[in-house]
């Protein structure tokens, strides 16, 4: 019974300070903890519940309605239009950029000499603020003065009014969208480049990869699967939390032909105050980021090599 005794006290120390450790770390994380509740779990589950309601910003009293809300979204063409919008915007920054972001960092990793410089020239973009580019935007794009559609003019085509068209005012934000992205695409897999062993290239091009095409889809690619399933991941969602452009170049117009999910809530819920129309929108925009999260995880990261 004593040897019994003795061999358990080793077993119920290492179980006592497991709890202590335990409790520290809960301590450690609990403001966290408290932060996300507050800032994310419940302003998430007032929008869910508001959505539920006719509630406008001003009134004191709200009416549940069920699934009005929701059953009006199918029938609103604004809503519609501007689900549409986003879904092609994201069709076009999310890939492109993507693209953009892998070959600009393959291109500056090779590079010996003023790497430093191109990875501060293609990151000024994320770092600056769009409503001050808007200006430039503006300009380069103007349909009279601006240098877009003066090297048009040199070879003979006339260039469109860009923000001013419904036929092109999308993927003018579009383009602008791919360059905001372009440059913090490039950071993440210039650190997952950075990540990959060298001798693996070594040992590919011993077993005959010896064109740097070769050594591409042979390692760089697979090795990049974790940092392009997590950089497909921010750009899509990114893509569709549109916003700032939109307000700042075109206020959504003409004719509804920019207007996008965010900017329709904006609408909705600061301009025309109804709080529990605009809560509806959010939850379909929440469960639509969450479903496509969701989708691409289940696609992608079964093609992914994690080392």
């Amino acid at each position: 019974m004593a040897s019994v005794a003795v061999t358990s006290l080793p077993i119920q120390s290492a179980a006592a300070r497991e709890r202590s450790e335990a409790r520290t770390a809960l301590l450690f994380a609990l403001p966290a903890i408290i932060l996300i509740v507050l800032f994310i779990l419940v302003p998430i589950i007032a929008v869910a519940f508001l959505g539920f309601t006719d509630f406008q910003l001003g009134d004191k009293s709200l009416r549940f309605v069920a699934f009005e809300n929701y059953a009006h979204l199918l029938k609103d063409r604004a809503f519609m239009k501007s689900l549409w919008n986003t879904t092609v915007y994201t069709a076009i920054v999310a890939p492109v950029s993507i693209v953009l972001g892998l070959g600009v960092a393959l291109l500056i990793e090779s590079e010996g000499i003023g790497r430093s410089f191109f990875r501060t020239a293609y990151f000024l973009p994320v770092a600056s603020l769009i409503v001050a580019m808007a200006t430039v935007w503006q300009y380069l794009f103007h349909p009279t003065i601006g240098p877009i559609n003066a090297l048009l003019a040199e070879i003979g085509l006339r260039g469109p009014n860009w923000l001013g068209s419904s036929a092109t005012a999308l993927y003018s934000l579009s383009i602008i969208g791919v360059w905001q992205s372009v440059g913090f695409n490039m950071v993440l897999f210039l650190a997952g480049l950075t990540a990959i062993p060298r001798e693996l290239y070594a040992a590919a091009e011993v077993d005959g990869a010896k064109a740097a095409w070769d050594r591409f889809w042979l390692v760089t690619w697979p090795m990049l699967g974790p940092t392009t399933l997590f950089v497909t991941t921010i750009s899509i969602i990114n893509a569709v939390k549109v916003f700032d452009t939109v307000k700042t170049l075109t206020d959504g117009g003409p004719n509804h032909a920019s207007e996008v999910l965010l900017f329709t809530i904006y609408q909705e819920g600061f301009v025309y105050l109804r709080v529990g129309y605009a809560s509806a929108m959010t939850t379909v925009f929440l469960a639509i980021l969450v479903v496509l999260t969701f989708l691409q995880y289940r696609v992608q990261d079964r093609q992914v090599h994690y080392t």
